[in-house]
């Protein structure tokens, strides 16, 4: 499909939306502290795209799981460094294999397809990749099958290819030897002066019905989500990468910052329940005081953050993945509309127990179509000065962003189909009078076609 138009409309399906957050702290740098930019002269909270795409993505595939949401039944995929272990798992549980043999095979057969494995001396991670590998999650299962139906054949090549390994390994740790003497013009001997193996080309190579079939469990296939978000796989260069259909920009507050360093106090239950039955002569240690104190870092403001899924790229993508022209209309219809709601629902999951902030709704939703995507941030360049006369932020915020929509809508024949949704009863009065530029919706499922 090369169109730029698609059963459902335009090829792009832009989202933008506001929400106010009040003491959290959703993503953090290597510090502790929130994540910010400046902008417009005025330092602004940042929550990144990748911790909202991870939201979003986890969002979805758990709801698909559960078999709940447009993506019911579908495959989605697993993000992890732990598909040797999770392999091992299913050769253990559903083919009878002993533990460790399962754990050394599976390692060795995923490392001989091309992935780099931790240091084997290290127990906490070597049997871990050293890249995060985003693939279908039932690629561990599909591996240990086929470990299972080859298994004679895979027990003789692991007992070679860890020999093989050992002895390189061995060799390595001694040293290069030194010649005899200056070696003559088209000598044969190595560079490196050794005579056995040195590397990974001069171990045993993994049987190709082997390798392929470990390629096609890693492969992407009709897993919706590395459809939408994309797949990035260096270490194997016969493993298709995906170009993610959805474009995620990072949220920022629509005002000027302002962090605030919450101090607190842990109490020692043990200590105060002493306290408190006049026990406390018991211990002779200092009664006084709190069990830990500390600093942690909070944000509130008002958030602006984006959005855009390229229709005609997530088809594609199915359709490479194996998918009939049909099936990946049907599959894209689906993606959108849990990505949509994704969108809408999902929230970083960090402090969320100490502040909340997974309870936020949006104050507004707005989404259209259009030949291209369309990013709304210039609207905020100029920070909103809640003190100096812009009254609160999100109000101004909504009708600051509605305005430059009708605006943009005006100049640009392309945008259509432009709808609204705000879960405010403020804003929702607010709207009311406002030129919107979009049909005001009620349920998240109406913001899509």
């Amino acid at each position: 499909m090369t169109s730029n138009a698609t059963s459902t409309g335009s090829q792009y399906l832009s989202l933008h939306l506001l929400e106010t957050l009040v003491a959290v702290l959703p993503v953090r740098d290597e510090n502790s502290s929130p994540k910010s930019i400046v902008y417009g002269g005025a330092e602004r909270h940042m929550i990144t795209s990748q911790a909202r795409r991870r939201a979003e993505r986890v969002h979805a595939r758990d709801r698909a799981n559960a078999g709940v949401g447009a993506l019911a039944g579908r495959s989605t995929s697993t993000r992890t460094r732990e598909w040797a272990l999770i392999t091992s798992r299913v050769l253990v549980s559903e083919h009878g294999w002993d533990q460790e043999e399962a754990i050394r095979t599976a390692r060795a057969v995923i490392e001989a397809t091309g992935l780099k494995f931790g240091d084997p001396a290290k127990k906490t991670v070597a049997n871990l990749t050293k890249v995060l590998l985003f693939a279908p999650s039932d690629a561990g299962a599909r591996i240990a099958n086929h470990l299972s139906e080859k298994e004679e054949q895979i027990r003789s090549w692991t007992t070679e290819y860890l020999t093989a390994q050992a002895a390189s390994a061995a060799k390595a740790k001694k040293g290069p030897k030194k010649p005899a003497a200056e070696p003559a013009d088209g000598a044969s001997e190595a560079a490196d002066g050794t005579d056995g193996p040195t590397d990974a080309k001069s171990l045993p190579p993994l049987p190709p019905e082997t390798r392929a079939a470990v390629l096609t469990a890693l492969a992407p296939r009709d897993a919706i989500d590395i459809a939408l978000y994309g797949r990035f796989l260096a270490e194997i260069a016969d493993s298709p990468n995906v170009d993610g259909a959805v474009q995620s920009g990072h949220a920022f507050t629509v005002h000027e910052a302002e962090q605030v360093d919450d101090f607190y106090a842990a109490a020692e239950d043990a200590k105060l329940d002493r306290k408190r039955n006049a026990l406390d002569f018991l211990d002779s240690a200092d009664e006084s005081g709190a069990g830990m104190t500390g600093y942690q870092s909070l944000i509130s403001g008002t958030f602006y953050r984006h959005a855009v899924l390229d229709r005609v790229k997530l088809r594609n993508n199915l359709r490479a993945a194996g998918m009939t022209v049909e099936e990946a209309e049907e599959a894209s219809v689906a993606a959108e509309a849990e990505f949509v709601n994704a969108f809408v629902e999902a929230f970083p999951e960090a402090k969320k127990n100490s502040t909340a902030s997974t309870g936020s709704l949006p104050a507004l939703v707005l989404a259209f179509e259009g030949e291209r995507p369309y990013n709304y941030a210039g609207a905020f360049q100029q920070p909103i000065d809640e003190k100096g006369g812009d009254g609160p932020a999100c109000p101004a915020a909504v009708e600051r962003l509605l305005k430059h929509h009708v605006f943009v809508s005006g100049r640009r024949e392309d945008i259509k189909t432009g709808r609204v949704l705000t879960y405010d009863p403020q804003i929702d009065t607010l709207l009311s009078g406002l030129e919107l530029g979009a049909t005001p919706v009620k349920y998240i499922k109406e913001l899509t076609a």
